[in-house]
């Protein structure tokens, strides 16, 4: 069974953006843009039973879209950095998207997420890199950010098991409705949000 997470896309314009923040740091391997994304929720390995559960509760998540925007870079692991990423802009909605898929999770006895919830998007992991480097590369692309695009669905992805970074595949797609439109032509105060 693949690896299953749960995430949101990042679209061809931010991850175009980011492209451009590829390089100057050796030891870096960068991440394909393909293969760009926000994790919402990592699963890991689980039965098919499990993954169809999971499918089914994710199906009933009725939340609106939401605006994020892509800023402040960053890296993970300060004395022995392991990898470079780009921030998310703080977004309720999705903060609350989120909670409601760690619930979910849990509620089908998936282990709860040992880590806090910190968005981002990973734009490189890193072997053997000076803390020096990293804080130089960082430095350098300070005022990094993206415009702000519209998030209108969640997926859940799988991966091979592999040293990170893809290939990513998109096994289903959750849309999320329009801010101030209703959801299958019935009002917004009949669905809790």
């Amino acid at each position: 069974m693949p690896r299953l997470f749960v995430a949101l896309e990042v679209p061809r314009n931010a991850a175009m953006s980011l492209s451009l923040l590829r390089g100057g740091l050796p030891g870096a391997r960068w991440i394909d843009v393909e293969n760009f994304h926000i994790t919402l929720r990592f699963i890991g390995d689980i039965d098919g039973r499990t993954a169809d559960e999971v499918v089914d509760k994710l199906d009933r998540i009725e939340r609106p879209e939401f605006q994020l925007t892509l800023q402040v870079m960053g890296s993970f692991g300060s004395k022995k950095p392991h990898s470079i990423y780009a921030g998310v802009t703080p977004a309720p909605d999705m903060y609350a998207l989120q909670a409601e898929i760690e619930r979910i999770c849990q509620r089908l006895g998936l282990p709860a997420d040992p880590r806090k919830f910190t968005p981002h998007v990973t734009l490189a992991r890193l072997r053997n890199v000076r803390p020096e480097d990293v804080a130089h590369y960082l430095t350098g692309r300070g005022n990094f950010y993206t415009n702000p695009f519209t998030v209108n669905r969640f997926v859940l992805m799988s991966s091979k098991e592999s040293v990170g970074g893809g290939p990513y595949v998109t096994e289903e797609v959750f849309p999320l409705y329009e801010s101030g439109a209703s959801w299958d032509g019935a009002d917004l105060h009949d669905h809790p949000v």
